[in-house]
């Protein structure tokens, strides 16, 4: 077909379409026809300006004709594929290679994969074919066609060539320098300087970088050096994706420029470095990131810790706490003294659980200090201080200097030796609440902890308020959740040794657009809360046994992270699988 015969969509014709097929319902019809381009727009796509009115689906009540929908329609109306751009999913540098950014804008088409013998092209003109002839003679392979909504097809043009063009120009500028550092360093003389961290390029990948992660809900950016390449990847919902392949060089000065931005030594490569560095996401949202560094074979690797301050205000509903979880974590933390402990791996949510107790807690009657290490995110109600070892600022001289301070409230980022636990208690016993965290699996084996770091059995017995163990699941997503009958031997598996009636349907992932195919979208905590008794002191003496201590307090009401987990399954908030992955049941689990 010839440039000649293309045909463009054009509102009317698509409301015809859409109003025969019966995606579009006759009152809805008829008050599209009333719709007019702002003056002065041209360009603005006609499904665009539709989706825009959140008409509903004619086909599914409920659901909105947002572009997405309005394009899986297009795409079914023409036998094209509906290709929803995922930019995780695309090799930025293969697709940008195949047409020049002034072609594919002429075009409003985008490459989006790349084989050996095909080129995906997206585009949201399904009648308009003249460019193919030209893709097909210039890169050699076959075109297949696919829809992709208007908007993704503008953002992510402009984005993957800026940034293909930024990385692109940092290598050309610099070739020839070698990547490699450290234990296989290079002599290469008469060679290019390598990119400075300020260079515009190197800017602009940093931007990107910036950007992307806080569009994809990342927790961790992680850029990784490699032999030839430095490798960036994101953790998102706990699990890591491989976002993009940076050349080697050009990998070492964007580590540059963090380190630059998060005023740490540059050119100090052999030790590892902490800071903190604060940024706006596009919404304008403040947002902090933690960076540390550390010497690997290649080079510096380099990992950024995302923290979101809303995650400061969130209600323990939002976290994920039962009603008779958060009832008993509640009384715990409302004694004016005493020691409460969370407990669960690192990245298990222990910080945001402390986080958002003390923001409830921190009234302007008490006055709320914490020692940290480092200090996570900044909040201006409590009274924050960092461990800094080089001065000799450890947990157990910081909880010194705190309570001479007067405090009501304090929070010691964790216990981790006998002469923090001691100082934590002794604390305490002087008439403060006390709130830490330490390394257990789960809620019981605390208490052995502490024994094992050295402390008394009785100091255990008369501070300790209770402790709470944790760990975060995915939720599923809600768009996409499928309901099934429960598998009456995997629920009696999740749920051992308690007879909780199997529940008649479970959800199970499925996977969208909403989601990136993985069905999940956020996460929540499960949590194992136990509160000190009469009865579970008797059984902390100097030879406790652990498996006594978790029956008993099972006796007592104590939920396990795994029937945690199970309520949230029940709920149609999590899948089984999730809650056996993330809870397996090992000797102390149930």
């Amino acid at each position: 077909m010839h440039a000649g015969s293309d045909r463009y969509l054009t509102l009317g014709g698509l409301l015809e379409d859409l109003r025969r097929d019966a995606v579009l319902q006759p009152a809805d019809y008829e008050a599209a026809l009333g719709i007019r381009r702002p003056a002065g727009d041209t360009t603005t796509h006609p499904l665009t300006l539709l989706a825009k009115q959140s008409f509903e689906d004619g086909r599914r009540p409920g659901r909105k004709l947002n572009e997405d929908v309005l394009c899986e329609w297009l795409a079914g109306r023409f036998k094209l594929g509906f290709f929803p751009i995922d930019p995780l999913e695309i090799d930025v540098t293969a697709v940008t290679d195949v047409m020049s950014y002034a072609f594919a804008e002429r075009h409003r088409i985008l490459a989006v994969k790349v084989t050996r013998d095909e080129v995906w092209v997206a585009t949201a003109e399904p009648e308009v074919t003249g460019w193919i002839s030209d893709v097909e003679h210039v890169s050699r392979r076959m075109v297949k066609r696919v829809i992709s909504t208007p908007s993704a097809l503008e953002r992510f043009r402009v984005e993957f060539y800026q940034l293909a063009n930024s990385v692109s120009r940092a290598r050309g500028d610099h070739s020839g320098v070698s990547s490699v550092q450290n234990l296989e360093s290079m002599l290469e003389l008469g060679k290019a300087k390598a990119p400075d961290a300020n260079d515009e390029h190197i800017v602009n990948i940093v931007d990107w970088l910036l950007q992307y992660a806080f569009d994809q809900r990342a927790s961790d950016i992680h850029l990784e050096p490699r032999r030839e390449v430095g490798h960036v990847r994101f953790r998102i919902d706990g699990v890591l994706h491989n976002v993009y392949e940076l050349p080697g060089q050009v990998s070492n000065a964007v580590i540059a420029r963090f380190k630059s931005l998060g005023r740490m030594n540059i050119a100090e490569k052999r030790k590892p470095q902490d800071s903190r560095l604060k940024t706006r996401t596009p919404a304008g949202q403040e947002v902090e990131l933690r960076l540390s560094t550390l010497p690997t074979a290649f080079g510096e690797k380099m990992v950024m810790r995302i923290f979101d301050p809303s995650v400061l205000v969130r209600s323990f509903n939002e976290l994920g706490f039962g009603k008779e979880d958060q009832r008993r974590w509640e009384h715990m933390v409302a004694n004016n003294h005493g020691i409460v402990f969370v407990t669960g791996p690192t990245g298990s949510g222990k910080t945001t659980t402390l986080y958002s107790t003390l923001k409830q807690l921190a009234t302007p009657e008490v006055n709320v200090c914490t020692i940290e290490d480092p200090i996570e995110m900044v909040e201006s109600s409590f009274n924050q201080m960092q461990v800094h070892p080089g001065i000799e600022l450890t947990f157990a001289s910081g909880v010194r200097a705190l309570l001479r301070q007067d405090p009501d409230i304090i929070m010691v980022g964790e216990v981790r030796d006998l002469e923090t636990a001691e100082i934590a208690v002794q604390a305490a016993l002087t008439g403060h609440l006390v709130l830490s965290t330490l390394h257990t699996n789960d809620a019981p084996s605390a208490f052995t902890r502490l024994q094992e770091l050295g402390l008394p059995a009785y100091l255990i017995r008369s501070s300790v308020l209770g402790v709470m163990a944790q760990r975060l699941i995915r939720t599923l997503c809600p768009h996409c959740k499928q309901k099934h009958p429960t598998d009456d031997a995997a629920w009696k598996q999740l749920t051992a040794p308690w007879l909780v009636k199997t529940p008649e349907f479970v959800y199970t992932a499925k996977g969208c657009l909403e989601c990136r195919n993985t069905g999940y979208m956020g996460r929540m905590g499960i949590y194992e809360v136990m509160p000190m008794t009469e009865s579970l002191e008797g059984l902390i003496h100097d030879s406790t046994d652990q498996t006594k201590l978790r029956q008993a307090a099972m006796k007592e009401g104590m939920h396990s992270l795994r029937l945690s987990g199970a309520h949230k399954v029940a709920a149609g908030l999590t899948t089984m699988e999730e809650v056996m992955r993330v809870a397996p049941l090992g000797r102390h689990t149930n």
